[in-house]
């Protein structure tokens, strides 16, 4: 594209900037404009994505016919097929009258769907149906009807992870994904990021006739650093911010410093996990944590029952009933729960509660086991002690394990 063909798209949707991610977004989006393909612009929030769906729409042969904007994450879940497929009078409370929905309004048009990766599961498989052949069926109607409609998407959600997550259909996202465009954060867009500033400020000045903020050449370096986590829109607060509060017209570092957050974890992109730091997001690591828990709990009760037995015991009366309650109430009732969590709550039963050394095991819960005692063995540097404490075991039983698993040969 050329050069003052570009500005001129610029000028027309106030799109400020000269970034070479920026620019190239800009000839994406007019390049694909007169080719009805469907379109999926990704980036963080804040960046500006509603901008090129316009772009799309009016550089396109459908720029005469109508053009909507829906946020899905505003919507309800409850009323969102509704309002995107329309419904038919009394198919539910509040249905008064016929609704065409977006879908139906649009026909011929173009529909901007922003949040796309909000929407719930069932209206992902509608909106399938309705890219792949045009048919949709309202809400409370029993006939198809058709309908022409370009649809331009855009998220900040990771779609690939969703994906995996079993949070959007990937049927969908490649349908969507016929076009992608990729908007780049405020970040990395450089001497941007003062462009945008000094729009802000005019802007703010112009509209409410106060005297322009400008900013020290320090303070300019000290924007551009900035991590800038909400993108435009934030850039935005922060000068009008600024314009309002400052009482100084030139803005300097200290003066900037007030309106920016500096601690570390407004600047930072993303958590760093250290390799100390434990982490229970594993399945496996929460199903150890259970059984730990769980073998906290058993050991409890069987204080609890023994402190029971003692006191029954001590009162030297009633015998036969006190032992019958003591029967009723040992610990050998609990063998069935110890026989699904063995070997790690072996420990969780009365003392004479002895494992049969021939009683097969569930091999699946063994390897659990297996595992769960190598990752304290090197959690604590080899030292056996500490990890029995950490597992809750006696050492015996640790020493016992070691034998069985074949990790008791000083490697």
């Amino acid at each position: 594209m050329k050069t003052s063909e570009l500005q001129d798209i610029k000028l027309r949707y106030n799109i400020v900037g000269n970034c070479e991610a920026l620019n190239n977004a800009i000839d994406v989006a007019l390049k694909v404009a007169p080719i009805d393909l469907s379109v999926l612009i990704v980036g963080e929030s804040g960046v500006g994505k509603d901008i090129l769906p316009r772009v799309i729409h009016d550089n396109s042969p459908r720029r005469r016919e109508k053009y909507f904007a829906i946020n899905c994450g505003a919507i309800p879940e409850g009323t969102i097929d509704s309002e995107l497929f329309g419904h038919v009078k009394g198919s539910f409370t509040g249905a008064i009258n016929d609704s065409l929905g977006y879908f139906g309004a649009a026909n011929k048009g173009t529909l901007f769907l922003d949040e796309v990766g909000e929407l719930p599961m069932a209206t992902q498989a509608r909106l399938l149906r309705v890219l792949e052949n045009g048919e949709y069926i309202p809400v409370g109607a029993t006939e198809v009807r058709k309908t022409d409609v370009r649809v331009v998407a855009a998220t900040n959600v990771n779609i690939q992870k969703a994906i995996s997550e079993g949070r959007f259909r990937e049927d969908l996202y490649y349908r969507l994904n016929q076009v992608q465009i990729q908007m780049p954060p405020l970040r990395d867009r450089g001497e941007d990021i003062i462009l945008l500033f000094r729009l802000f400020a005019l802007q703010m000045a112009e509209k409410y006739r106060m005297d322009k903020v400008v900013l020290t050449d320090e303070a300019k370096l000290m924007l551009m650093r900035y991590k800038w986590p909400g993108n435009i829109r934030q850039l935005k607060s922060v000068t009008e911010q600024l314009s309002v509060l400052s009482a100084e017209r030139q803005i300097t570092p200290k003066i900037l410093s007030q309106f920016i957050p500096q601690d570390q974890e407004s600047t930072q992109l993303a958590t760093i996990h250290t390799e100390s730091e434990r982490s229970f997001e594993n399945e496996r690591e929460i199903l150890y944590k259970i059984l730990f828990e769980l073998r906290s709990n058993v050991n409890d009760m069987r204080r609890e029952i023994s402190t029971l037995k003692k006191q029954i015991e001590d009162k030297g009366d009633d015998r036969p009933s006190a032992s019958l309650a003591a029967t009723q109430l040992a610990p050998t009732n609990f063998s069935p729960l110890t026989s699904h969590l063995s070997p790690l709550t072996e420990d969780a039963v009365a003392e004479e509660y002895i494992e049969p050394e021939n009683e097969p095991e569930n091999l699946n819960v063994s390897e659990w086991s297996r595992q769960a005692l190598e990752k304290a063995l090197e959690r604590n540097g080899g030292n056996r002690k500490k990890a029995a404490q950490e597992m809750g075991i006696s050492d015996r039983t640790l020493y016992r394990r070691l034998k069985q698993y074949g990790l008791d040969k000083d490697k």
